[in-house]
């Protein structure tokens, strides 16, 4: 039997866009306020794709700089996964477009869809092939465009979602010494289907006319069962991904990035202080399954990632689906 190999995080890398949308920007679309956005999300602002960028052009930028930060080139990635739920077309998959224009030409490149859990997902998968042998190196994508499915007359959800994304690159951790990939978990329960969901696009319901007018292809969300969810899951995850472990080994906690309410809550049910949490949401809202990597690639480069110490990240999202992770930097 083959001894597994340590996988580590040999770079991170992320890309937003440029446009930006503030709590103003929605006061003149819905009936809300800055103030009311602000105290129920902590969203001050998001950022939107252009009306000439999609997906695939965060991915790329992203990719390129989790690639220099790793000291890398492209030609020797042997797998390309992304988490999305947004790509830029329903076939192919975003990752074969980035694995072309990032020049991989000697990896594989596919989608997983697990809605906000999705980097999470990726992040596993591409764990365990390297963990097994299968693959040397591995760019792992968490990437939303999600403005373009948003009712922006529904406030309930069109004030909280944003664009953008994130990258990291997995290699043996004998041969980059950071970020080793301790523990992950993968977690579904499908009952919960409706809480979030999006009708329109899929085999069941195929774009036409009608389907469009209904709105069947933007993205609906039950506030309330999402935020009971969502706080016990993130609470529940901290504590199994901690486990053996004591407070003074976690130097931080990058939360997928939801609601600052549900992670003040669910922080509050682990009994820890929100200074041990990376926050970014006040100015992207809820990037999906880009939140993680971006708020990991801007701890690092913040210095809020301490080597030697843990770092446990946790996600969940429709599905309803949820993951953590484990890492010491």
């Amino acid at each position: 039997m083959t001894s597994r190999v340590r996988v580590g995080i040999a770079g991170t890398g992320a890309c937003m866009p440029s446009r930006v949308m503030t709590n103003h920007d929605f006061e003149k679309l819905v009936d809300t306020s800055d103030e009311w956005i602000q105290q129920r999300t902590g969203i001050k602002e998001r950022r939107f794709v252009s009306e000439n960028e999609c997906t695939s052009d965060l991915c790329v930028v992203a990719a390129q700089r989790a690639l220099e930060a790793a000291g890398m080139q492209a030609s020797e990635l042997d797998l390309v996964v992304t988490g999305t739920l947004t790509p830029d077309y329903l076939l192919p998959g975003v990752s074969c477009l980035v694995q072309d224009r990032i020049g991989a030409k000697n990896a594989g490149a596919f989608d997983c869809s697990a809605a906000c859990t999705g980097f999470l997902t990726a992040l596993s998968i591409g764990e365990a092939f390297v963990g097994s042998g299968r693959a040397k190196a591995v760019m792992v994508l968490g990437a939303e465009s999600l403005s373009r499915f948003l009712d922006l007359n529904d406030r309930t959800s069109c004030i909280i979602f944003g664009d953008g994304a994130g990258a990291v690159v997995l290699r043996p951790w004998e041969e980059c010494r950071t970020g080793e990939v301790l523990r992950t978990t993968l977690g579904a329960d499908g009952s919960g289907y409706e809480f979030i969901h999006m009708k329109g696009g899929g085999a069941k319901t195929p774009p036409t006319a009608a389907s469009v007018a209904r709105g069947d292809h933007f993205i609906r969300m039950r506030g309330r069962e999402v935020f009971r969810f969502a706080v016990t899951k993130m609470a529940d995850l901290i504590v199994q991904m901690a486990e053996g472990h004591s407070y003074e080994e976690i130097g931080l906690i990058v939360p997928h990035q939801v609601n600052a309410r549900i992670i003040e809550s669910a922080m509050d049910r682990v009994g820890w202080p929100l200074d041990k949490v990376f926050i970014n949401i006040d100015k992207y809202g809820n990037t999906s399954a880009a939140t993680v990597p971006v708020a990991l690639d801007e701890a690092r480069r913040a210095g809020r990632l301490e080597p030697g110490k843990l770092v446990i990240s946790v996600a969940f999202g429709a599905g309803l689906t949820w993951g953590g992770t484990l890492i010491r930097w």
